[in-house]
């Protein structure tokens, strides 16, 4: 499985691309998370997490039920408020950018929540131009024509552009979102759960449409799933995450070699059986 490999930058966004470009022997890492505790009262949800993801890559983020794999996400994109511990983006530390340093980096990165998350009361051409509205000084017409662009991406036909959520397949949902999320050239893709609720063909071919944006676009793309197909078919690495703290990163070889108890019981299940026999041989 080939990894997406890019020349490493100093992403302050105030600098030039010749400027922005770090020492070749500087580590790629795109988002850095170092001893992070994220608690609701007295209940912990992250312990000391530490994790790297590097710039270019499909990093899948897998977990049980109900042990922060999306707490995580929400607490990189300041939805949740941590404890302790740091979080670095763009190789800055989010506690220490003022409003409009943060207001540039979140236009840097694009959201597509579990369940798609659109406005109900929105057309679907309308839930794509809400990020432009809110960050955007450009003209209706513009924003119109962007926002036929974006469903272009996504495989949607332009009449979707009319049409309002509750009309919508669950697919079509699913895409409709992450047009909105790409809507403003994101340069870190976050997805939380993108095939739940999918149909295998259906899921199959939104892996498809991730893998093909994220070689287009030069996308780092961080993926919370618990599809093994997903996995195993566009993911360059895995983390893994147990006991309140990431157990392992790797490839799904290294995935499938590892000796924890979760891991073994994961990866090596009936269901990660089929998924690995359904693989042609070579991935």
């Amino acid at each position: 499985m080939s990894q997406t490999q890019s020349e490493p930058m100093n992403d302050d966004p105030a600098m030039s691309p010749e400027a922005r470009r770090a020492p070749a022997d500087e580590p790629d890492i795109i988002i850095r998370v170092r001893d992070l505790v994220v608690a609701f009262g007295e209940k912990v949800i992250l312990d000391g997490l530490n994790l790297d993801v590097r710039r270019g890559e499909v990093l899948g983020f897998v977990g049980g039920s109900g042990t922060g794999k999306s707490v995580l996400t929400r607490t990189i994109l300041g939805l949740v408020q941590k404890r302790s511990g740091t979080i670095e983006v763009f190789g800055r530390n989010l506690d220490e950018v003022d409003t409009e340093e943060a207001k540039t980096f979140e236009r840097r990165w694009g959201v597509l929540f579990q369940h798609g998350a659109l406005f109900s009361g929105l057309t679907v051409g309308q839930n794509v131009q809400v990020p432009m509205r809110e960050y955007l000084d450009i003209s209706q017409g513009l924003m119109d024509e962007l926002a036929m662009l974006k469903l272009d991406m996504v495989g949607l036909p332009r009449d979707a552009a009319m049409k309002f959520p509750s009309e919508l397949s669950g697919g079509m949902i699913k895409r409709a979102a992450l047009a909105r999320a790409l809507a403003l050239d994101p340069d870190i893709l976050f997805l939380d759960e993108p095939t739940s609720g999918l149909d295998p063909i259906g899921a199959a071919d939104f892996d498809d449409l991730i893998r093909t944006l994220q070689k287009t676009l030069g996308l780092t793309v961080f993926m919370v799933t618990h599809d093994l197909d997903s996995l195993y078919s566009i993911c360059d690495r895995i983390a893994a995450l147990a006991d309140k703290k990431i157990i392992a990163t790797g490839t799904i070889q290294d995935m499938l070699a590892a000796e924890h108890p979760w891991l073994r019981s994961y990866f090596h299940g009936t269901r990660s059986r089929q998924a690995l026999a359904s693989q042609p041989p070579g991935t």
